[in-house]
């Protein structure tokens, strides 16, 4: 498959997990890309060696750095969103400094990038963000700032799919259930419970984002923009 020959990618996060999958599928369907990464070197140089994308080390919370990685690229094609963090437990307890930090990947990061490729991304571009769906769900406590940070995707996709409309840019956001990834295995504590809510009791596979994310940066897709994308098992069914 090379639907996206001649197409230039970036992925926000691409070391581990879902960012990961997205790499290899958008270099699988064809896409010369390249992906950024906070601190796991060895998993970069993995993904990079596998794959044969660029990996370059940028903090996302840093917005004039990493704004020079999107202006580095050149025009864009191609923009995905991955990197993100996730912060859980009592909201009267939790460190204030460690949710202002999540909020900083999860919501100002994701704007100001967006933005930035925006400026030189060329005629009919995509941008797609991985939100999740405790944006529209959180069926337990102790996720208050992270349903807010993803819920604060749904309205900038919206949003921003009207402002880059006129340029044939779409602007989408993918809202995954439970991943089996690193960081929510699905052999993990939470198992038995996060399955309890779900109609197809497994964890999503990172490939099954990667595929979607392929579907929406393709030509088929040009006419999706400000929507939000559920892959969750029945999660929030």
């Amino acid at each position: 498959m090379t639907h996206l020959s001649n197409k230039k990618a970036l992925v926000l996060g691409g070391s581990r997990g879902i960012g990961a999958a997205v790499v290899a599928r958008l270099q699988k369907d064809g896409a010369d890309t390249t992906f950024t990464y906070a601190s796991s070197d060895q998993a970069a140089t993995e993904v990079a060696a596998e794959t044969g994308a660029k990996a370059i080390k940028v903090d996302s919370t840093n917005r004039e750095a990493l704004a020079a990685v999107i202006r580095d690229q050149g025009a864009l094609d191609i923009l995905v969103i991955s990197a993100g963090v996730l912060v859980m437990g009592d909201a009267l307890e939790l460190n204030p400094d460690d949710i202002d930090h999540m909020l900083n990947v999860n919501v100002r990061s994701p704007y100001h990038a967006s933005i930035e490729a925006a400026k030189s991304m060329n005629e009919g571009g995509r941008i797609v963000i991985i939100g999740s769906v405790n944006a529209d769900r959180m069926p337990m406590a102790g996720g208050t700032a992270y349903a807010l940070s993803k819920s604060a995707m749904q309205g900038f996709v919206r949003g921003l799919a009207r402002d880059l409309g006129h340029k044939n840019i779409t602007v989408n956001n993918i809202q995954p259930g439970p991943v089996d990834t690193e960081m929510n295995p699905e052999d993990g504590p939470m198992k038995d419970v996060m399955h309890s809510f779900m109609a197809i009791k497994r964890h999503v596979r990172a490939e099954e984002i990667a595929g979607m994310v392929a579907y929406l940066t393709g030509s088929e897709a040009g006419i999706i923009t400000g929507a939000q994308h559920t892959i969750d098992g029945g999660f929030s069914a």
